[in-house]
């Protein structure tokens, strides 16, 4: 008598162990020295604020679009969502692909998204520096 092979059902990856935390530690370092340069008075206490809101604003998109993926409703247009991550909401867009595993297969979606952020850590940069360092004109 044969006996049955038995199969093990593996679960697939979840993408966010496969692809590492360095992502989401970015952020948090982000976060932490965005905090800290408007403790110390480099950046007003509007830009952390505003970065914070944009943030929470990103996530809620994302969970609403995935929700609306799911059902088969209306989408959120993509470049509603590379907007919002420019303005300053991607930590909460990362966060929100990481842990509802929304758009984080897409590689063309991830390529724009990624020169979102850059693009708005440049602009964030230069704004520090241009309000700092330059002398001001009278």
């Amino acid at each position: 008598m044969k006996q049955a092979a038995t199969r093990t059902r593996r679960r697939p990856a979840d993408p966010a162990r496969r692809e590492g935390k360095a992502p989401l530690l970015f952020a948090a370092l982000f976060i932490v020295c965005l905090a800290g340069a408007a403790w110390f008075a480099y950046l007003p206490p509007v830009v952390p604020a505003a970065y914070g809101i944009f943030s929470i604003s990103a996530f809620a998109v994302y969970a609403i679009d995935k929700s609306a993926a799911r059902h088969g409703r209306w989408r959120t247009p993509e470049k509603t969502l590379h907007l919002l991550a420019l303005i300053g909401g991607w930590p909460g867009a990362l966060l929100a692909q990481r842990t509802l595993r929304h758009k984080s297969q897409k590689p063309a979606f991830q390529t724009v998204f990624l020169l979102t952020v850059l693009a708005n850590c440049a602009l964030l940069g230069w704004y520090a520096y241009a309000s700092f360092m330059l002398p001001a004109s009278s």
